[in-house]
């Protein structure tokens, strides 16, 4: 064996009695895992995107200053399905081959998506597909545009939608920036409170959380009859809703049906409390469209003669009790 071959063996030994020492070494030594701290007992309960704890005062509904339910009377006879008035609203949305609806799927029992098929429903769509049927005689011509309550104004004034149909209120002051159709349905606002919490109406609401959805006049009339119900607003109902469950608000107000579709989703949410004030639901039109106001119009009749009203209140509103039927329309011409 040459001196070189030698020196290449010690080297190979020393490095493996290195590695062996490692390995003894490590079974001796220990290395503990750093401490971990305990499990937290608070947490920040999360709030819906949106949400507003601060509100300004909003103005009350306007009912004094004009008969905000007044609407334009439907044409002597009603065109026919598939038949628009060539140049009129109605014929250009035919030859688009779409009605542009503006709703939203927050209002369960108005409009709503089914968990199960992912479809758009509720009374509200019912009518919007009463109007397609009407305009085209297919009542699935219909492209839904999902909008908040805040953003059904500045939809119509963009003409973004041909209409808006969103339990959307009658007032003197959005009758000054877009139409609407004669009242199709007439709610009360009341509260939904939980089960046990001691608020059964609005004089249990002083210093309390009340939610309600922006852009809607509910949070106006609230603060009329409570003026220190410290106002949350959120984008949507069902906002609200998760938000009543977490114990963020204390109530939520708004119109008798919307809050009778909350309450189907939780059994210890109650709606409670007298009629807070009336709401005229109305179908939202763009201003200067006035042929398609008195279509509409004709369209709301027919199905009010027709029974079809009727059987789409047995549908989704029989919660409510047995109604009173449609409401009644009155012309300003």
């Amino acid at each position: 064996m040459t001196a070189r071959t030698r020196a290449s063996a010690r080297t190979v030994i020393a490095f493996v009695a290195i590695a062996l020492g490692v390995v003894l070494l490590a079974g001796c030594l220990s290395f503990p895992a750093p401490e971990s701290p305990g499990p937290s007992a608070t947490a920040q309960t999360p709030e819906p995107l949106g949400a507003n704890f601060d509100v300004a005062k909003e103005a009350p509904p306007n009912s004094s200053s004009c008969d905000a339910t007044q609407s334009l009377r439907p044409a002597a006879e009603q065109p026919q399905p598939a038949q628009m008035p060539p140049g009129s609203t109605m014929d250009a949305i035919f030859r688009r081959g779409r009605l542009i609806v503006g709703t939203d799927i927050g209002s369960n029992l108005f409009s709503f998506r089914d968990p199960i098929t992912g479809d758009i429903q509720g009374f509200d769509v019912d009518l919007a597909h009463e109007i397609s049927r009407a305009i085209f005689n297919d009542p699935n011509r219909i492209e839904f545009r999902v909008l908040s309550s805040g953003e059904r104004m500045d939809a119509l004034r963009n003409q973004e939608v041909d209409v808006v149909v969103k339990t959307m209120s009658i007032t003197c002051d959005r009758l000054r920036e877009i139409s609407f159709s004669s009242p199709y349905y007439v709610a009360s606002q009341r509260i939904l409170s939980l089960r046990g919490s001691g608020i059964t109406g609005p004089e249990q609401l002083a210093d309390k959380r009340v939610c309600a959805a922006r852009g809607t006049t509910s949070i106006g009339r609230m603060q009329q009859i409570e003026p220190h119900a410290k106002m949350v607003t959120t984008t949507t109902w069902a906002d609200c809703l998760v938000m009543l469950q977490q114990s963020q608000v204390d109530a939520v107000s708004t119109d008798d049906a919307v809050l009778a579709g909350l309450a189907t989703q939780d059994p210890w949410a109650q709606v409670v409390g007298p009629s807070l004030g009336q709401e005229n639901y109305g179908v939202g039109m763009p201003v200067g469209h006035d042929d398609m106001v008195r279509f509409v119009n004709g369209t709301i009749a027919e199905i009010r003669a027709s029974g079809r009203w009727q059987e789409m209140y047995d549908k989704w509103l029989s919660i409510l009790g047995p109604g009173y039927g449609p409401p009644q329309p009155t012309y300003r011409d």
